[in-house]
C-alpha cells in the first residue's frame, strides 16, 4: 500500500471517530490544549493527517516523487562511506583543490584527470540520480513533451545516426549509470556495452540493467576511455553523450574510439563546447566557464572548432556537425530551463533559487551535524549548484552548449 492510501485511510478513520464520539472542534489552540486527552489525540491527529495528506498529494501530483527520491538519497548517504570505503569530506576537499587555479591550474587537472573525474562522479552520482534521473544529460523540450520523453528522443536521434541493427555491437563511451544505454539497447535491439571510469557507476548501472531485464543486452564495465580495453575494429557503432568533455585531450579519446570502431561505421556524439559567442576577455563568460568546469568535473572546456579539428585529425570523415541547441523548438523549452531557478518546492528547480539554495545547504549541514549524512555532503551540493548556475547562464547567454552534435565515419580503408 502507498503512503497516500495509508494516510487517507487513517484520515477517514479519525474523521469517523470524531463524528461517532461527537467530539467538539476547538475554536482555537488554547481550547484544544485545555480539552480532554481523547479530543487532543483525535483532533490533533486529524489536523496532522490533513497536513500530511496535502504534502503527499502534492508529491504524487508532481509525478516525480520528490519525497520518495529524497528518502532514497538519504538512505544511500547513510551507508556511502562504509560501502565505498571513502571519506566524503576528504574527497570533496581534494576535488575542490584540483579546481583551485592558484594551486593546480588546467595542467594540473589534465595530469590528474582520472582522479578529478572519478572523485566527481563518486560524490555526485547519487545527487544526479535524485535530481535528474538515470540519464545524465540535457535535452530541449518540444511543445507538450515531457522531460522524460525529451531525454529519450535526444538519445534515439543520436542512436539513429549510427545506422546499427539488431544484434550489432555498440559502445557507449562514458555511460554513467547507463540510462541512455538501456534506452538505446531497447530502441535499436543492439548489444550495448558502456564504459565508465567510476566503479560505483558500474555497479549501479548493472544493477539497473538487471532490473530492466537487459542483463544480456546492456553491460557496464569499468575502464578509461583514453585507453579503451577493447580490440581493434570490434564495434559496429560508438556514441558518447556529454561524456568526452571529461577528456583532457580530445584527440586521444577520439583516437581510441577510431581504433575500436569497425571500418565504414559511425561515431556520433553530443559534446559540451564553448560557442563562437564565448569571449575569454568577458568577465561573465570566464566565470560561466569556470563554474561549469568546477561543478561538472571538467579539466578544461573546448570550442566547437577544436572538437571538429580533433576528430578529423585522428582519421574520421565528418558527416555533420552542428549545435542542436539552436534547433527550432516549435513552442517548446530550451535545454537550460530545468536549471533556471523556481520557487515551486516540488520541482528540481527549487533548489537553484536563492531560497532553495539556502534551505538545501542548511538541511544538509544539519544532517551532517546529527550524522545522518557524511561530513562534506553539503559541500557537494554547493559544488553542483554552482555548476547548475554556470550551465543555465551559459545556455541563456548562448556561450555554452551541451549538444554540439558530431557525426563521423571511419573510412573503409
Amino acid at each position: 500500500m502507498s503512503a497516500v492510501t495509508i494516510t487517507s485511510s487513517l484520515w477517514v478513520a479519525d474523521l469517523i471517530y470524531i463524528y461517532v464520539k461527537k467530539l467538539k472542534l476547538p475554536k482555537n489552540l488554547s481550547d484544544l490544549l485545555c480539552d480532554k486527552l481523547e479530543s487532543k489525540v483525535a483532533i490533533g491527529g486529524f489536523a496532522a493527517l490533513s497536513a500530511l495528506l496535502v504534502i503527499l498529494g502534492a508529491n504524487h501530483i508532481s509525478g516525480s516523487d520528490p519525497i520518495g527520491r529524497t528518502l532514497a538519497l538519504f538512505g544511500k548517504f547513510s551507508t556511502q562511506e562504509k560501502k565505498r570505503n571513502i571519506k566524503v569530506n576528504e574527497w570533496i576537499d581534494g576535488y575542490n583543490n584540483l579546481h583551485d587555479d592558484s594551486t593546480a591550474g588546467v595542467d594540473g587537472r589534465n595530469m590528474s584527470y582520472t582522479t578529478l573525474v572519478n572523485s566527481y562522479y563518486e560524490l555526485a552520482t547519487s545527487f544526479y540520480e535524485w535530481g535528474w534521473g538515470e540519464c545524465f544529460h540535457f535535452a530541449y523540450k518540444l511543445k507538450n513533451e515531457s522531460f522524460k520523453s525529451a531525454i529519450a528522443r535526444h538519445e534515439y536521434y543520436l542512436a539513429g545516426r549510427l545506422g546499427v541493427k539488431s544484434g550489432d555491437k555498440v559502445l557507449d563511451c562514458g555511460c554513467g549509470i547507463g540510462g541512455p544505454m538501456r534506452n538505446i539497447a531497447r530502441f535499436t535491439r543492439a548489444q550495448v556495452t558502456g564504459i565508465t571510469l567510476n566503479e560505483y557507476q558500474v555497479m549501479r548501472g548493472n544493477e539497473l540493467n538487471q532490473a530492466a531485464g537487459l542483463d544480456g543486452q546492456a553491460l557496464s564495465v569499468k575502464g578509461d576511455f583514453m585507453s579503451l580495453p577493447f580490440s581493434d575494429n570490434s564495434y559496429d557503432g560508438v556514441y558518447a553523450i556529454e561524456a568526452t568533455c571529461h577528456a583532457p585531450v580530445r584527440e586521444k579519446v577520439y583516437k581510441e574510439i577510431y581504433r575500436v570502431l569497425k571500418p565504414g561505421q559511425v561515431f556520433a556524439c553530443y559534446e559540451w563546447c564553448l560557442t563562437p559567442l564565448y569571449n575569454a576577455a568577458n568577465t561573465e563568460h570566464a566565470l560561466i566557464k569556470k563554474k561549469i568546469e568546477e561543478g561538472d568535473g571538467l579539466p578544461d572546456m573546448a570550442s566547437q572548432e577544436h572538437c571538429v579539428r580533433a576528430l578529423k585529425s585522428v582519421g574520421f570523415e565528418m558527416i555533420e556537425s552542428r549545435d542542436m541547441a539552436l534547433d527550432a523548438l516549435y513552442g517548446g523549452e530550451p535545454w537550460w530551463l530545468p536549471l533556471h531557478p523556481s520557487y515551486n518546492p516540488f520541482t528540481f528547480r527549487f533548489q537553484l533559487s536563492p531560497l532553495g539554495m539556502m534551505i538545501t545547504r542548511n538541511i544538509l549541514y544539519l544532517c551532517e551535524a546529527i550524522w545522518l549524512v557524511p561530513s562534506g555532503t553539503y559541500k557537494i551540493q554547493v559544488m553542483l549548484q554552482q555548476g547548475g548556475w554556470g550551465c543555465a547562464r551559459g545556455g541563456y547567454t548562448g556561450v555554452f552548449t551541451p549538444m554540439w552534435l558530431m557525426v563521423a565515419r571511419k573510412p573503409l580503408k
